[in-house]
């Protein structure tokens, strides 16, 4: 070995160690207390095996607090890269006071989820002592008062109005990537379109589209890992709900573990959000590899 990758490598060794015990060292602790019965402040390191994990499975909240994250996902995913590409294209058309919209839109970005979920709890409050304030109270004003509704307190809402901030919160960043793909397409390509007559729509639909698909997986790869470890929006902003309308496994996972001292079973739902994470990553990880690798 050469002198200059010697010392590279000495450079980098503190993070590789650092890495190997904070993050692949605790996965691997965290997947052994799963195995065990630890149902205690006190440790019980007595293997069970997968019986944590098969009693998990048959959890009435787990199964509730999954279904909700599918629901949540879905809508997440649609709603914020369809806003997303919206307010790219229409920024694209040189609008004036672009960098202002830009700014604006952007600004949610800068917001901790924490701060998202209190203001937005705040504004889908029903109202206290009879009275109707933030979104119902606008829905009255404006004639659409028969859209009123609990939000997240009714168990027929309840996740989906959690979706509402976490879409206001990130659908600029989702602008922004697309932004930034749809600028990148070479002008000729536009050109040589127009010649053959194409309109707007045209553009947009044949051109410019397909070549916002690697955009479209980057957007769905990040969100999708956000909305599966979504945890501090939700318990900022709704908690678990009425009935566990809005439960979420990592919610369920704290109060399995931190509020039931229940410790292997919150391990175990910790390593099914790591395979989940891990099954939506990993399979992006070897399509860029591979389109690297072609490159």
């Amino acid at each position: 070995m050469k002198t200059d990758r010697i010392v590279a490598l000495l450079f980098i060794l503190p993070s590789l160690i650092l890495i190997g015990i904070f993050i692949y060292g605790f996965i691997g602790w965290t997947g052994w207390v799963s195995m065990v019965n630890w149902r205690d402040v006190f440790p019980d390191f007595t293997f069970v095996g997968l019986r944590n994990y098969s009693r998990l499975f048959q959890h009435f909240r787990f199964a509730i607090s999954m279904k909700n994250t599918l629901v949540f996902t879905i809508l997440f995913l649609i709603a914020s890269i369809g806003i997303g590409l919206l307010l790219a294209i229409l920024l694209d058309r040189k609008v004036r006071f672009e960098g202002f919209f830009r700014t604006v839109y952007l600004f949610p970005m800068a917001v901790s989820f924490v701060v998202t979920g209190v203001v937005w709890r705040w504004i889908l409050n029903p109202g206290t002592g009879g009275e109707s304030v933030g979104l119902n109270w606008l829905l009255e004003k404006i004639g659409l008062g028969f859209l009123k509704s609990g939000w997240y307190t009714d168990p027929n809402i309840g996740i989906k109005a959690v979706v509402i901030a976490a879409v206001w919160q990130m659908s600029g960043y989702v602008m922004a990537l697309y932004l930034s793909g749809i600028r990148s397409v070479p002008n000729e390509l536009y050109e040589a379109a127009q010649l053959d007559g194409a309109n707007v729509f045209q553009l947009y639909r044949y051109i410019v589209l397909p070549l916002l698909r690697p955009v479209t997986l980057s957007a769905v790869i990040i969100l999708g890992h956000i909305s599966l470890k979504i945890f501090d929006l939700v318990f900022a902003m709704t908690g678990s709900g009425i009935g566990f309308s809005c439960d979420v496994p990592a919610l369920f996972m704290y109060d399995t573990t931190f509020r039931g001292n229940y410790f292997s079973q919150g391990a175990a739902i910790a390593m099914i959000l790591l395979l989940c994470v891990a099954a939506l990553i990993i399979p992006y990880l070897v399509y860029s590899i591979r389109s690297e690798v072609r490159k």
